[in-house]
């Protein structure tokens, strides 16, 4: 098979959940320029309106969804609903998330649920339904899970604490090697990809708070950027990573390496 055969991702469904910004939107871009059809996900519906129509402009087709990642009951019928409408799900792309910043003596309960429920709980929900409903009974499929860096190591004490949010991250971490090792055997892949700092809306609280220390601690001295993410998540999720599973791979300038 060529080389460019193994990365073409056309026909290939692919469901991306926080795709209408950030990470999952560049994710997003990438995907469908390799052919995949694109399913975002979101809390906002004009957001993910804006996404589809920012995609349009690129020459890419996406179908969106509003769902609620914490509202677990509605994932599943979610899922299903896109197998109906738009075709089987070949692609899962784990992205959405949710953080807060605070000491961990001070972090609320609260707080740490909503982190877990959207991080952890809700992940596993929808990851049981697409692989119940699409990729089991079919014999294959590609999952990428969206963890962090802050699920490698702990907090530089200069920065602003996230005691859920590396605690999420962390379990998302081997939550991709279990899923790996269990699903091998069923042509099914999971990996991670592991970012470290990037322009988001979710990071802009801690980029505010101590971005210099974060280029400081950076070997490569920059934040990413918005086509470090692509390469990668278009190889996970192509033919071009059939022999590769239970992987957490960082994407961060160079920050878990020293």
């Amino acid at each position: 098979m060529a080389l460019k055969e193994l990365f073409d991702l056309t026909g290939k469904v692919a469901l991306i959940t926080g795709g209408s910004r950030g990470l999952g939107l560049q994710i997003a871009e990438a995907l469908g320029e390799y052919g995949a059809t694109v399913v975002l996900t979101a809390r906002k519906q004009h957001e993910l309106d804006e996404a589809r129509t920012h995609l349009a402009g690129l020459g890419i087709t996406a179908h969106v969804y509003a769902n609620d990642l914490g509202a677990f009951d509605t994932l599943d019928p979610t899922v299903q609903r896109i197998h109906n409408e738009v075709g089987p799900i070949d692609i899962l792309v784990n992205n959405a998330g949710a953080t807060w910043g605070a000491p961990t003596l001070e972090h609320p309960l609260d707080a740490w649920l909503k982190v877990m429920n959207v991080n952890v709980n809700g992940t596993f929900v929808l990851t049981q339904a697409v692989l119940k409903h699409c990729m089991v009974p079919r014999g294959r499929g590609r999952i990428i899970n969206v963890a962090s860096v802050a699920g490698l190591q702990g907090n530089d004490p200069r920065m602003a604490a996230t005691m859920a949010y590396n605690t999420s991250k962390g379990a998302m971490v081997n939550f991709t090697r279990a899923l790996a090792a269990e699903f091998a055997a069923q042509g099914i892949t999971v990996n991670s990809v592991c970012p470290g700092y990037f322009p988001t809306k979710m990071t802009k609280g801690t980029l505010a708070y101590g971005e210099q220390a974060i280029l400081e601690h950076t070997p490569m001295r920059r934040l990413g950027g918005p086509e470090d993410l692509k390469g990668l998540a278009l190889l996970l999720a192509s033919d071009a990573s059939a022999y590769i599973t239970g992987q957490n791979i960082a994407i961060d300038g160079g920050i878990t390496a020293v």
